[in-house]
């Protein structure tokens, strides 16, 4: 079954003996860490997978048992999982409750579109992108974490990148770019646990590195710091923007210039995060308590493009995206106050999952 975590000991008692392998189960995944840490203070017992350590089954103390995979648990239904999974319904669900959420459309493979009948081609795709008017951002409709998220500034990259996502998604979204802050804010059962700033992925010249080596410095303190955050040098993106910037990965930034190197400000993609749930305006308070609710999820992250959260709500604000199982670890991973906050929200989900 796995290894048994003992809820007075904290510490595994013992390995299955249908274990491939005899050595101690290495680094655990960041979620797996915190609820094998959590599961006793509330005198819970977890028991974990031990190869990959990605699932475990928590038995509380009342008896009651759940399951968990990475962020994944029971907090809230397959149903409402499914559909904040992908991004288009999502969008559709949040206009027709009076939502601010983004223009846009999605578009297929050829074969898809033989199959349903539809026109929303890669070709289409570049069309539509060029009614909104440029630039525009091309996602993969299902994909988390900011993969292959790009701006696009005409109908060739559209079709490009639309090309791209179609082999790893059946669905891309073409999303009018919405200027402004990147913020997201972490709901369970109504209250704002956290809510950060996302800042896109960054380089600052020192006057000497290229920014080939900034960026391999960046991509060490990540690992300094055990974050998991993977840069790819040869990724498109990089090479698209340093273009545009009329500079490449052997260009020197001067001392003190900083230039950001992607247009999504995911943390998985190399962003950075800026702790802001003090200053969360009361307003934005009841937004997302407004959204989570009608789209039924307890627990959920909600991304937020506006003007500036700390002030009311300003009525050109969009709903982006909302996450049904919020990935906090490079949040958490951004201080001791990260992540405490992290582990608070994690120690409620336990509770709340106690409850039922």
């Amino acid at each position: 079954m796995g290894i048994f975590i003992d809820p007075d000991s904290n510490v595994p008692v013992g390995y299955c003996p249908a274990m491939p392998r005899k050595q101690p189960l290495p680094e655990m995944p960041f979620i797996t860490k915190i609820m094998v840490k959590l599961c006793p203070k509330i005198g819970a017992a977890a028991v974990v997978e031990p190869e990959f350590g990605y699932v475990g089954q928590i038995t509380f103390r009342n008896g009651k048992r759940t399951f968990f995979r990475n962020r994944n648990s029971s907090i809230n239904s397959h149903g409402v999982v499914e559909i904040a999974r992908d991004k288009g319904y999502t969008s559709f669900f949040l206009r027709k409750m009076g939502y601010n959420a983004p223009v846009e459309q999605t578009f297929f493979s050829d074969a898809w579109c033989k199959n349903l009948r539809s026109k929303r081609t890669i070709v289409a795709a570049g069309t539509f992108a060029s009614k909104l008017g440029y630039p525009v951002i091309v996602k993969p409709n299902h994909f988390s974490q900011g993969v292959l998220v790009t701006k696009a500034w005409n109908a060739r990259e559209v079709r490009n990148v639309a090309k791209a996502i179609l082999k790893r998604d059946s669905v891309a979204l073409v999303q009018k770019f919405i200027p402004g802050r990147d913020y997201r804010i972490v709901v369970l059962d109504g209250d704002v646990i956290s809510a950060y700033e996302r800042i896109p992925l960054t380089v600052t010249g020192d006057g000497r590195k290229t920014v080939g080596q900034l960026l391999k410095d960046k991509q060490q303190s990540f690992e300094r710091s055990g974050r998991d955050t993977r840069l790819d040098l040869k990724d498109f993106r990089f090479q698209w923007k340093l273009r545009r910037l009329k500079m490449s990965l052997r260009s020197v930034l001067k001392k003190g210039e900083k230039i950001f190197l992607l247009d999504n400000a995911n943390l998985s993609t190399g962003g950075d995060s800026v702790d802001v749930t003090p200053r969360v305006h009361q307003d934005y308070r009841k937004l997302v308590r407004s959204v989570a609710r009608d789209m039924e999820l307890r627990l959920c992250g909600i991304d937020i493009i506006t003007s500036d959260i700390s002030k009311p709500l300003d009525p050109h604000h969009v709903i982006l995206e909302i996450n049904a199982a919020p990935g906090l670890d490079h949040y958490a991973s951004s201080g001791k106050k990260q992540q405490k906050i992290v582990e608070g929200l994690y120690l409620k989900v336990l509770k709340a999952l106690e409850r039922g």
